[in-house]
């Protein structure tokens, strides 16, 4: 008799959660975008009942409106918004820090190490965020603090919308990834306060992005004058 499968399966709620959340933040929905139940499930070969439950999860935190009777919008950036998220986010990774520092190992050294020199090899965004995850979120479970990934991960999705909305973004990946590099020699030299001055420095470099956008591209904050747009194929912005 064949052993039972114990892979853990992601319910289609959740793959559907994972993708329309993705075409946001990535901005291949773009502001003001109505999406499409009916669309949306034919795109990623789902039922409408997964698209349906995966919105309400995204409604949530912010990304898309639910308006009855109308529709499901993506909606605009808000500056306000943005700045809440940034808050939160910093105050528990520069929270987590002490702990980061107590607990680790030469081998998770090593590893983080080992993603930042994949960092510095990127060269587009898209390359980037994904390691950028990762090494704050490794930071994090160092800490013993990995389920607040989640609240952490919730967060960011207005942040990282604000940058692949931006134009080409205030800073270069390199420097970013510099940062890293930077936050992660002053924790194994013991330099707590150091390494905590550069995560807030590193986390808060997303509000110069913003005012930067707004003054830019005022169309990603406010809703233009005529129909929302549909979606379907919508160009990136």
């Amino acid at each position: 008799m064949a052993a039972p499968d114990t892979t853990p399966r992601i319910s289609a709620r959740m793959m559907a959660y994972a993708q329309i959340r993705e075409r946001i933040i990535s901005g291949e929905d773009a502001p003001g975008t109505l999406l499409s139940e009916n669309e949306l499930a034919h795109h990623l070969g789902t039922s409408r009942q997964p698209i349906r439950e995966a919105l309400l999860l995204i409604a949530q935190e912010g990304l898309v409106e639910i308006r009855p009777q109308s529709g499901t919008y993506v909606t605009y950036l808000d500056a306000d918004i943005v700045a809440q998220a940034q808050f939160i986010r910093e105050a528990i990774e520069v929270a987590s820090l002490a702990d980061c520092a107590r607990n680790i190992t030469p081998e998770a050294a090593a590893a983080l190490y080992e993603l930042l020199d994949r960092q510095d090899a990127c060269t587009t965004r898209e390359e980037f965020y994904p390691l950028d995850e990762d090494f704050h979120r490794t930071l994090l479970a160092i800490a013993g603090h990995e389920t607040a990934w989640a609240t952490v991960s919730n967060a960011k999705g207005h942040l990282d919308r604000a940058r692949y909305l931006g134009l080409s973004g205030y800073r270069r990946i390199t420097e970013y990834a510099a940062d890293h590099r930077h936050m992660l020699d002053a924790i194994l030299v013991g330099d707590l306060s150091a390494a905590e001055d550069g995560l807030r420095s590193h986390l808060r470099f997303i509000l110069d992005d913003v005012a930067s956008m707004r003054a830019v591209r005022p169309e990603l904050f406010t809703a233009p004058a005529g129909p929302e747009r549909r979606t379907g194929r919508p160009a990136r912005v």
